[in-house]
């Protein structure tokens, strides 16, 4: 590829990435509002699901029981 090409890429990808990029900016905080109700929930499912295992295993814990240790 021969630099004059090389270079009008480049001009071309100039030109058409910088208000994509700009656009991405503004638009992410907005994104990350929408998705925080489902990152709460997300933690909400894990802590119920968390509490159960704890009620399931407590006669098993109270046995002496203990999880092993991850590595």
């Amino acid at each position: 590829m021969s630099f004059f090409a090389s270079f009008l890429l480049w001009c071309l990808l100039f030109v058409v990435c910088w208000p994509l990029a700009i656009l991405a900016v503004m638009i992410y905080p907005i994104v990350w509002l929408l998705l925080v109700p489902f990152r709460l929930l997300g933690m909400v499912v894990t802590g119920v699901f968390r509490f159960l295992q704890a009620i399931i295993l407590l006669p098993a814990r109270l046995l002496g029981w203990r999880p092993a240790v991850a590595a």
